[in-house]
């Protein structure tokens, strides 16, 4: 990685910094219901603001789609980051024009301010030069702080990395440190975690994978498909089947690429999806025509916790099972634990990403003790996929 941080910006104070954070939290009523984002936002713009710097922090909120929509203003934000950071916030109605650099005007070195949301203006998304040129007229330096965007090559993501001095704030580095130990140079052997409803969404990942890891465990409705190419009648379950070819191909790149595939051989199955139905733990072969495949069963999660023993590094992607619905999270919970007690133990390294992935870690009281918990859905999803993201590049030139 060629790209700098805050540690090589020398002296800035009264210099203003653009820094792009990713403030798209979740809400209810006006208030913000999940401030994780917020949390992982604190450590660069109390820095910046530490050194004197006027901190500007660009973001976007929600899909206002170019137009002014007063549901998604940034201000809502401005209370609980002031809170969080312990000092003042001020809010700015524009991330460019003549409003925006007014009130900048008026800043002093070590001030916070938010600016509007960049997507209000239809310029952000297209990567329009002339929004860049107005936003960078508002910085003497530019910080992208959030990888979580940087699959996208917006204004404010990729575009003024081209024309201000461009470093990583501390939350990029830190994920992108992550994602280098995990895929990028890893200690083998290597397991990955790949769960989730659909093998469609994540084709390009698990194509990717079977190249990089020793080992990839197939969890949730997707491997319902992978069974299905094996033979499997699956019953009832959620199952892509005019994708068994694919799978079946899948399952062909990874033996030639010695990367040893991991299907469940025993299941929890119910013939009703809904909170704590009655279930049976059935080999794969069992399930009846009026069953559903919901979890990995206990003998099959056994056996998985024996893989990462022998593991040095773990990437984790989606869950195991339907774990919102009861009891079908305890593969994912229990597996999970494992990977954490590893983790602790110094083992293995592990890392993990993408909203359903932290939410079930969360639910397994685990998410502290992974190596690194990626808040980023769709970025994280395309590294594992092997693409160069827009926004990571840009600070690499």
């Amino acid at each position: 990685m060629s790209y700098k941080t805050l540690d090589d910006m020398g002296d800035i104070r009264g210099r203003r910094v653009l820094v792009r954070e990713d403030l798209n939290v979740p809400t209810a009523e006006a208030k913000v219901t999940d401030d994780t984002r917020l949390r992982a936002a604190v450590p660069t713009i109390a820095e910046l603001s530490d050194k004197g710097a006027i901190v500007l922090v660009l973001a976007h909120f929600g899909r206002p789609k170019g137009k002014r929509d007063p549901e998604m203003s940034l201000a809502l934000v401005t209370k609980p980051l002031s809170d969080l950071l312990g000092r003042p916030v001020q809010f700015i109605d524009d991330c460019e024009g003549e409003i925006a650099e007014a009130a900048v005007a008026d800043l002093k070195p070590g001030d916070i301010a938010v600016l509007e949301n960049t997507r209000f203006h239809a310029g952000e998304e297209r990567n329009d030069a002339e929004l860049v040129a107005g936003m960078s007229r508002l910085g003497d330096l530019y910080v992208n702080d959030a990888f979580s965007a940087a699959h996208r090559a917006h204004a404010s993501t990729e575009g003024l990395a081209h024309i201000l001095p461009a470093f990583a704030g501390r939350q990029m580095e830190a994920e992108l440190g992550a994602l280098e130990k995990a895929l990028g140079n890893p200690e083998h052997p290597v397991a990955a975690v790949v769960g989730g409803a659909k093998v469609s969404t994540k084709l390009d990942v698990l194509k990717h994978l079977v190249a990089k890891v020793d080992h990839l465990i197939i969890g949730g409705g997707m491997a319902n498909t992978f069974l299905a190419a094996r033979g499997v009648n699956v019953g009832k379950s959620l199952c892509e089947h005019d994708l068994t070819g694919t799978a079946e191909a899948i399952l062909e790149a990874a033996d030639r690429a010695n990367c040893t595939v991991h299907l469940p051989y025993d299941v929890v199955v119910a013939k009703e999806f809904k909170p704590n139905p009655p279930t049976r733990i059935v080999n794969v072969h069992e399930v009846a025509p009026d069953e559903m495949i919901l979890d990995i069963g206990p003998a099959a999660t056994e056996a998985l916790a024996d893989v990462l023993k022998t593991c040095r590094t773990l990437v984790w992607n989606g869950p195991l099972g339907a774990f919102e619905t009861p009891p079908f999270d305890a593969a994912t919970v229990s597996l999970a634990k494992t990977a954490a007690a590893l983790t602790r133990e110094g083992s293995l390294v592990s890392v993990a990403g993408g909203g359903d992935t932290v939410a079930a870690l969360n639910q397994a009281g685990v998410a502290d003790d992974f190596t690194f918990v990626s808040t980023a859905g769709g970025a994280f999803l395309e590294w594992m996929e092997g693409k160069e993201l827009p926004g990571v590049a840009a600070l690499n030139r």
